[in-house]
């Protein structure tokens, strides 16, 4: 029986990169599905970054990647633009319902949210 090795040295690297292939497939049905879309970065700490989408319709939605690398290489691979802040022009693109204020005034009161 022959013998395989594997390269214990690129396995998190192939990790990465599937993981980054998987999150773009995402960020590119959610720009499908609202007319286009551009992001955000936002750092989590030990967590990771999340991906923020704001779609040309308003809708905005958030994807948590692993490392700020995989979410760059994401992005790339969806072909989305990025913003190096949430603020002024983006941040007015967000459309908020009923749902996010009431989620909002939960946090804000205490509640669970």
């Amino acid at each position: 029986m022959a013998e395989t090795t594997v390269d214990q040295s690129t396995a998190p690297d192939q990790r990465a990169e599937r993981r980054a292939h998987r999150l773009a497939r995402q960020i590119t049905a959610f720009a499908h599905g609202h007319g286009g879309a551009e992001g955000h970065y936002a750092h989590i700490g030990a967590i990771g970054t999340r991906i923020v989408l704001v779609g040309a319709d308003g809708r905005w939605g958030d994807l948590v990647a692993p490392s700020y690398e995989v979410a760059r290489k994401a992005v790339e691979h969806a072909g989305i633009t990025v913003h190096d802040s949430f603020d002024g022009d983006f941040a007015a693109k967000v459309s908020t319902g009923p749902y996010e204020w009431k989620r909002m005034a939960g946090i804000q009161l205490g509640g669970q949210g």
